[in-house]
């Protein structure tokens, strides 16, 4: 059997990775602790911007966060008893909700995201969207998945060689060829001019 081709690969991810209701692909950025996923993040953002995407992201935090200080109005509404706190200005809006349960990324996308040609989520390793798994030695003795275990993964960047079956393995610092994949695979058409 011939050895299927970059070409068809990218097709077979778009296809099995499609994108609901007309929302924008979600690709997950994960690794183990401290292995640089912010980094990686904030250097691939550029890149999609300078090719013409809008990007949205989205950061995953297990254990809850606070994102609004002590002694500011906003503060003081949702210490008041408020259930949602939302601040604007011509610029930027900022909302905190309570909810009952974690929302999944396929609803935030659908109310938050949609004006954007690509999310970018750090963390959400169950999550089931497509991955990019960062490793990094000097970290971690192994990465967070193993060569032939099942996984979303579209490709991992890394310090060292690995090898990791059909995965794809890039340089961590290869911002180029990563955003190349990311781009061919699941942007096309929606690039703003």
């Amino acid at each position: 059997m011939e050895k299927e081709t970059e070409m068809d690969k990218s097709n077979f991810l778009y296809k099995n990775f499609s994108h609901k209701n007309n929302s924008p692909p979600v690709i997950s950025i994960i690794s183990k602790k401290n292995s640089g996923k912010t980094t990686f993040i904030i250097k691939l953002i550029p890149e999609l911007k300078k090719r013409g995407y809008r990007v949205g992201t989205l950061k995953h935090d297990t254990h809850g966060f606070d994102i609004d200080h002590e002694g500011k109005d906003t503060y003081k509404h949702k210490q008041a008893g408020s259930d949602i706190v939302a601040i604007s200005s011509p610029w930027k809006i900022s909302v905190i909700k309570d909810v009952s349960e974690e929302l999944s990324i396929d609803r935030l996308v659908q109310e938050y995201f949609m004006d954007v040609d690509i999310v970018i989520t750090e963390g959400y390793k169950r999550a089931g969207k497509p991955q990019i798994e960062i490793f990094r030695s000097s970290a971690h003795k192994f990465p967070f998945y193993k060569k032939g275990e099942p996984c979303p993964l579209i490709a991992m960047a890394s310090d060292i060689s690995i090898d990791m079956d059909d995965v794809p393995i890039y340089d961590i610092n290869d911002i180029m060829g990563i955003a190349d994949l990311i781009e061919k695979t699941f942007l096309k058409d929606s690039r703003v001019d």
